[in-house]
């Protein structure tokens, strides 16, 4: 028998403890986001997923950096409204009320970063969930000098690191995942520097790079990078055997299929486990996700979809995909990082770590945004791939008075085997991803 349950009823299953708001309480972000005023809920600082209720409105707003979902369940006396980071979430609470024929993956919806979605529990049949865009930064603003551009965006880099900092313990160990790329790079340098500037000892700073069967390329380019910077005191690798990469436990971790977010997932595992084993009480880590969306350093000939010019031209398409009014939006998963962030968020869950990245910031996007993509790089393909190195370079000569190494760009999973073992530990089968992840809830479906 059913249990009567009151009309618009809301199940959130986000745990409070979750939140990460930096000035401001949950109570407040609430009332932000009902009021619908985009101003007031842009300016909610940290790494927050937010549900507010007024009767049967109901209204959701996450950051970029992490997951929120829902589902529309049907009771007997009216809808329940499940909200969740995981979708294995939202099966088990409909399988604890006896709802779980109503249950399919593909069912459940991702709220998308940078707007307030809006949803009304009125009955059946459903209205759509409106959305409110609350983050949306002028494009091309910024003359076409890479120099003012690269003190701008480390600029914005440090800010935001020196505010997140303040959030926590003096002598709680820092920790980032390091190939010795651009991001990663940048963001070591950052918080090196940030400390010195802060008082504080930066032994606290530790720059973990992943090894994979002791061949892997990130290795050898992260001890030169921090050999040529005289930071060779930070490093720790972790060391592990492919035998340890398991590509469908990820599809499982991260709730997906796409065979570039499953592959960095395992190796991003596998790097949490080797830190986790070594430093058990271990928290914080900040990395460098984000970074290749906002300078749009992806290789646009790896998809067919894009052109330069869809590249560069489109509001934060690596951020958002192509949008929520576009009928190529998913509703199950969103799109671009906002999709992809939980390969690093669901993988630092799953080891009891706090993540952090400074580019995944609307002060830091919107500065990207604010580049003059187009002019610079007049379609030419290769402008644009060589953009990225000089603006953080130097941006981190301006603000740091450092050099920093660039190197070529090279995928987490990449970079962490052996260049012969690429297309033997990552075949780029999204068939078989997809497969796995139909059987998890095989049993519920």
């Amino acid at each position: 028998m059913t249990t009567a349950l009151p009309i618009s009823r809301v199940v959130n299953l986000i745990p409070r403890d979750s939140q990460r708001f930096w000035a401001i309480d949950e109570s407040e972000a609430q009332r932000r986001l009902l009021a619908s005023d985009v101003g007031q809920v842009l300016a909610i600082d940290g790494s927050f997923a937010i549900v507010a209720q007024d009767g049967e409105r109901v209204a959701l707003a996450r950051s970029l950096d992490r997951p929120l979902r829902y589902f529309l369940a049907k009771a007997v006396d009216g809808p329940v409204l499940i909200v969740a980071e995981r979708i294995d979430e939202i099966a088990a609470e409909l399988a604890r009320h006896g709802w779980e024929a109503q249950f399919h993956p593909s069912y459940t919806r991702m709220v998308p970063a940078h707007h307030v979605t809006t949803l009304r529990l009125v009955g059946c049949p459903d209205p759509n969930p409106v959305y409110l865009r609350f983050f949306d930064p002028p494009r091309a603003t910024l003359p076409g000098d890479l120099d003012q551009i690269g003190r701008h965006y480390i600029e914005g880099v440090y800010t935001e690191l020196r505010k997140w900092l303040a959030l926590h313990d003096r002598g709680a160990p820092i920790g980032v995942p390091f190939s010795g790329g651009i991001d990663s790079g940048a963001v070591l340098l950052c918080l090196y520097k940030l400390l010195l500037n802060e008082g504080q000892a930066p032994t606290r700073l530790k720059a973990f790079t992943l090894d994979v069967d002791g061949e892997g390329d990130d290795a050898r380019q992260a001890r030169e990078f921090l050999s040529r910077t005289n930071l060779e005191m930070l490093h720790e690798t972790i060391e592990v055997s492919s035998s340890s990469l398991d590509p469908l436990r990820a599809v499982s971790v991260i709730e997906d299929y796409k065979p570039l977010d499953v592959e960095c997932a395992a190796v991003n595992l596998a790097l949490l486990a080797g830190i986790r084993e070594r430093y058990p009480s271990w928290t914080l880590l900040v990395d460098g996700d984000g970074g290749d969306e906002n300078l749009k350093d992806y290789p646009i000939e790896a998809n067919r979809e894009l052109t330069i010019r869809s590249v560069v031209n489109n509001r934060m398409l690596y951020q958002e995909g192509w949008g929520v009014d576009s009928i190529k939006h998913s509703l199950t998963y969103s799109g671009g990082y906002s999709r992809a962030c939980v390969r690093s968020f669901a993988c630092a869950r799953e080891y009891g770590f706090e993540g952090f990245s400074p580019y995944t910031r609307p002060s830091v996007i919107a500065v990207a945004e604010a580049i003059p993509f187009a002019e610079l790089t007049k379609g030419s393909h290769e402008r644009l791939y060589a953009l990225k190195g000089e603006i953080v370079a130097r941006g981190i000569r301006s603000v740091l008075g450092l050099d920093m190494p660039v190197f070529p760009k090279r995928r987490f999973q990449h970079g962490s085997v052996s260049a012969k073992q690429v297309a033997r530990l990552f075949p780029q089968d999204e068939t078989r991803y997809r497969r796995h992840f139909e059987k998890l809830h095989a049993a519920v479906v």
